[in-house]
């Protein structure tokens, strides 16, 4: 039967209930800048109902233990899938912008424009085989040009050893977001075992998952117990409940590869298993994209060397002496000879020892591979071989630059989307706020009312 007491106990249900309401709405508009916050509410429930022979009576309102969280799971893999390739493209896109400013053809001090003065001072010999100051010419524009294809070789060669370094930073960063999700697993299942919900420790976790699936693509999925399992590298465990699996470098033929490290202490080269991430972009730019580079810049060095010490030892310096023009084997060691460095007479200019000084046959040779097709199987000449790898250069940072801009485009769009569902709308909180205020008050009333009532009934029994 309905009495004062059962009307005190729905105004002290309803008061904490509301309360709560409060607390929970004033926690989403104190994380409305948090990143990787998702809002929650409280679900509201009625009291179970009394019934007595006069009929059933509601007895109030009382909180879900549960606190909803408004979450889109399909957003979340959408996202990770995403990041993984916006990872990856924000990698090649560093690597590669350090490897155009390298090929620097727009101040006149590239190679481009090196081996075109190194033709030139050829064409001054012709003119004057027995030049001094001719020959003096020639060395100097050969020496600026092999020491171009030297530092152009290196500086590729040290953007390879910074993308080691950027691999191995990458890979501690792994590690350590590991650990740090097997610990919000642990803590997410000691919460919700016991009916909870635990909403902060899972959007923490999600944003560090979103924040692995840039280093690394993931495969990740949640057991029934709550804990998240995360795979790398083809299936390798990283993350299983609050045990991790962790990753390390090795140095292979002079470039870092990655290893999975097994629970028996054992290790698995996964690096050609990575699929996409930070880690792809850098792996890919290294092995494949600018070690191409490297490669045709070496394959034109080494051309250039057999091409006119094959003229150059055929003809005849001015003492009569047959020599190599160049040394070396390719880009980082091409060099001058360094007997006709010490004596610019050894430059055979002339095919005949009897035609000496005047003759310049040899000279004329050597100038002539300017425009000769001797390099992509005889179908490019120096220039246009060196031209070809210059634009593939630009070429590939600008399809880089595409893919890194449709990416963080497509990121925009998801995590718009996202805070459409999981964001904080300070105009929706602010309603909140002031309905659940009003409700608060007027619990409040209500035990007031219920007091003055109590009085009342106790006065008249005096």
């Amino acid at each position: 039967m309905p009495n004062i007491s059962n009307l005190l106990n729905i105004a002290s249900t309803a008061l904490v209930t509301q309360q709560k309401a409060i607390d929970i709405t004033g926690n989403n508009i104190a994380n409305v800048n948090t990143e990787g916050y998702s809002r929650q509410r409280l679900n509201m429930e009625q009291n179970s109902p009394i019934r007595d022979h006069t009929g059933t009576m509601s007895t109030g309102v009382h909180a879900d233990q549960k606190i909803q969280r408004y979450y889109d799971q399909f957003i979340n893999i959408q996202l990770n899938g995403e990041n993984e390739n916006l990872g990856r493209w924000e990698a090649q896109k560093t690597a590669l912008e350090k490897i155009e400013v390298l090929f620097d053809e727009v101040s006149g001090y590239g190679l481009g424009t090196a081996m075109a003065d190194y033709w030139s001072a050829w064409q001054d010999v012709i003119n004057n085989p027995s030049g001094h100051v001719e020959r003096t010419s020639l060395l100097s524009a050969g020496q600026y040009m092999t020491n171009t294809f030297n530092q152009l070789s290196n500086n590729i060669t040290k953007v390879q050893e910074d993308i080691d370094t950027n691999i191995t930073n990458i890979v501690d960063d792994i590690n350590q977001i590991a650990d740090q999700i097997a610990e919000l697993n642990r803590k997410v299942s000691q919460v919700e075992v016991n009916g909870h919900n635990a909403n902060d420790y899972r959007d923490q976790r999600d944003l560090l998952v979103l924040n692995l699936s840039k280093l690394i693509d993931i495969d990740s999925f949640e057991d029934g117990d709550g804990n998240v399992t995360i795979m790398v590298g083809g299936g390798r465990p990283l993350v299983e409940r609050t045990a991790t699996w962790d990753l390390s470098t090795v140095n292979v033929g002079g470039v870092d590869q990655v290893y999975w490290n097994d629970s028996s202490g054992g290790s698995q080269d996964i690096t050609t298993r990575i699929a996409s991430g930070e880690l792809k972009g850098w792996i890919e730019a290294r092995d494949v994209v600018i070690n191409d580079y490297q490669t045709r810049l070496d394959d034109l060095a080494a051309t250039m060397i057999a091409e006119v010490n094959a003229l150059h030892s055929a003809g005849y310096g001015l003492d009569g002496s047959q020599n190599d023009f160049f040394i070396g084997t390719g880009a980082a060691d091409i060099a001058i000879n360094p007997a006709i460095e010490a004596d610019v007479d050894l430059i055979a200019a002339a095919s005949d020892p009897a035609a000496l000084p005047g003759d310049n046959a040899t000279a004329m040779a050597i100038f002539d591979l300017q425009n000769s097709l001797t390099m992509a199987g005889g179908s490019s000449t120096f220039d246009d071989y060196y031209i070809s790898l210059v634009g593939d250069v630009g070429s590939d940072v600008r399809r880089a630059d595409l893919n890194f801009d449709h990416q963080t485009t497509m990121m925009n769009h998801l995590t718009n989307y996202r805070e459409e569902v999981s964001g904080v709308s300070l105009d929706e909180e602010m309603v909140n706020l002031v309905k659940f205020q009003h409700a608060y008050t007027a619990a409040a009333k209500l035990i007031t009312t219920t007091d003055e009532m109590m009085d009342t009934i106790i006065g008249m029994k005096r």
